[in-house]
């Protein structure tokens, strides 16, 4: 038998699937590694625990096929985008890994977004001016950490940092490069006016290479670590949303992807660049010849896990005897639509698309005593759709309305959830049985890179079943009546979010769990 690996790189977990030659799923492996947050906005990982993360879903993918009879045809690569790691002379790091969910920049960011270089920057990287970016975050470190600068040699990402540590080579995927904030997204290559507003050059960056770029002599050291057999191609593939289009067959303009996991995005592929010239969308370059447009969402799953731990009532749960997710889907299925016209912003880690507002803050609004616990729980998670929904609103105007949507992640486990999200997009939604689709898209490339098939569209034959869901029509009306209520409020308290934002810094109202 010959193998496939797909290998994604996540915020909080690295995951790998083990494919035959046909992509059928022979094996899952996962490992977990903590990401570090403060009140301050802090979010990092440690690159040693992800590498070794990486270095133990490899090794136990190894283990599981049999090479004495079977090969291993190569590794690709799926990661987490906009991360930021800074290296000294040796390649040795001088920080963690500062990751997308880092909001310290948000200062910085405000500021270069509302200035003329900003827009600039924006039309030529395609990346919004946040606090999420690799761009801002250099501003920020140059101005609060100048010694950290001048000890800086060279400017890493997570993937480029685990290829170097695992072949000595600094390079990173054109895809990658491109959500930097650093990339020329019309011509592919590092821009220098960006550069220059980051206080670094060119040869402090990795190398840009396609996506089915691959090296094969891995580190003696690393490869007997692994197991990995000698010669083995890795491929450095793309970042995570770009695969999880790729892996659901959303490759053309009328096919939109909708992931929805820790977080969430709204993305469509097309073959050249779109950019929203009111900037709350990306354009990011996926190879030479396609681009990814859409929207990331701060708060998907991470805020329906925190309505679970917060709103479902410990003696009901104890009474029933069933887990918490389950009791809080049935509670939210036998609440009516619309949650009693109570509306929840789901804001709770600030927000990425379409308000590009870091110090943003959730909120409950149409509460009266007659609600419910059971009707905040609802809201919550209509909530997230409601946000999506204004994404996805975004995304078809701007591209088209697309021909078919299909939704992957996490979520899909909620049968409630799938539902509700067709309820609220007022559309037919598929969501393939398989979630990893991150790693099915990296295997797509691995397929390409080695010849056995060509273009993304191959990878069609590989999804399997897919569940459509069909709205209500009742519960989209509700919807319909609700969108533009909640677009109103949040554009509202747009005023107040700096405010409230600052206040919590300054009377430490927000505390992180243990």
């Amino acid at each position: 038998m010959k193998y496939l690996l797909g290998v994604d790189v996540g915020t909080t977990t690295t995951k790998a699937v083990l494919y035959d030659e046909n992509a059928t799923i022979i094996g899952h492996f996962s490992k977990g590694y903590p990401l570090y947050r403060d009140p301050q906005g802090m979010a990092e990982q440690d690159p040693e625990e992800i590498l070794a993360a990486v270095e133990t879903v490899i090794q136990e993918a190894v283990s599981q096929a049999d090479l004495e009879k079977g090969q291993l045809l190569g590794v690709s690569f799926s990661t987490a985008n906009q991360s930021l790691l800074l290296l000294d002379k040796h390649f040795h790091p001088l920080t963690r890994v500062i990751t997308w969910a880092d909001t310290r920049a948000r200062h910085v960011a405000s500021q270069l977004k509302g200035s003329s270089v900003g827009k600039s920057i924006y039309q030529t990287t395609g990346t919004p001016i946040h606090p999420m970016s690799p761009l801002t975050k250099l501003i920020w470190l140059q101005k609060e950490h100048p010694e950290l600068f001048q000890k800086m040699t060279y400017v890493a990402d997570i993937k480029s940092y685990i290829f170097w540590r695992l072949f000595k080579k600094f390079k990173v995927d054109i895809s990658v490069a491109s959500c930097t904030g650093l990339m020329d997204i019309h011509f592919g290559k590092w821009d220098k006016d960006s550069l220059k507003v980051a206080g670094i050059n060119e040869d402090q960056l990795p190398e840009i290479v396609e996506p089915t770029a691959q090296e094969t002599t891995m580190i003696e050291e690393e490869r007997q670590k692994i197991g990995i057999p000698p010669e083995t191609p890795f491929v450095y593939g793309a970042f995570d949303g770009a695969l999880s289009n790729i892996g659901v067959g959303a490759t053309t303009a009328n096919q939109v992807a909708i992931t929805i996991g820790t977080s969430a995005a709204v993305r469509v592929m097309t073959d050249h660049p779109v950019i929203d010239p009111k900037e709350r969308l990306f354009c990011y370059a996926v190879d030479r010849k396609h681009w990814l447009i859409g929207g990331p969402l701060n708060n998907g799953g991470d805020i329906f896990q925190w309505a679970t731990h917060q709103l479902v009532d410990q003696e009901v749960l104890e009474k029933e005897r069933v887990d918490r997710y389950t009791l809080a889907n049935r509670i939210i299925k036998d609440t009516p639509a619309g949650a009693h016209g109570l509306l929840f912003h789901p804001y709770l880690g600030g927000e990425r698309a379409p308000i590009w507002n870091a110090n943003a803050r959730g909120d409950f609004f149409g509460l009266t005593v007659l609600h419910t616990r059971a009707d905040m729980l609802r809201a919550v998670l209509e909530g997230i759709n409601l946000n999506i929904a204004l994404v996805f609103e975004t995304v078809t105007n701007l591209v088209g309305k697309p021909a078919i949507v299909t939704a992957t992640g996490g979520f899909a486990r909620s049968v409630v959830w799938r539902q509700m999200l067709a309820d609220v997009l007022n559309c037919q939604v598929n969501v393939p049985d398989a979630f990893e689709s991150g790693c099915l898209g990296a295997v797509n490339l691995l397929m390409q890179s080695l010849g056995m098939v060509k273009g993304y569209q191959s990878v069609t034959n590989y999804i399997g079943r897919e569940s459509k869901y069909q709205p209500d029509p009742e519960q989209a009306m509700i919807y319909r009546r609700l969108l533009p209520v909640f677009r109103q409020v949040g554009e509202l308290l747009t005023p107040a979010y700096s405010k409230i934002a600052n206040l919590q810094d300054e009377i430490g109202s927000l505390h992180l769990p243990d």
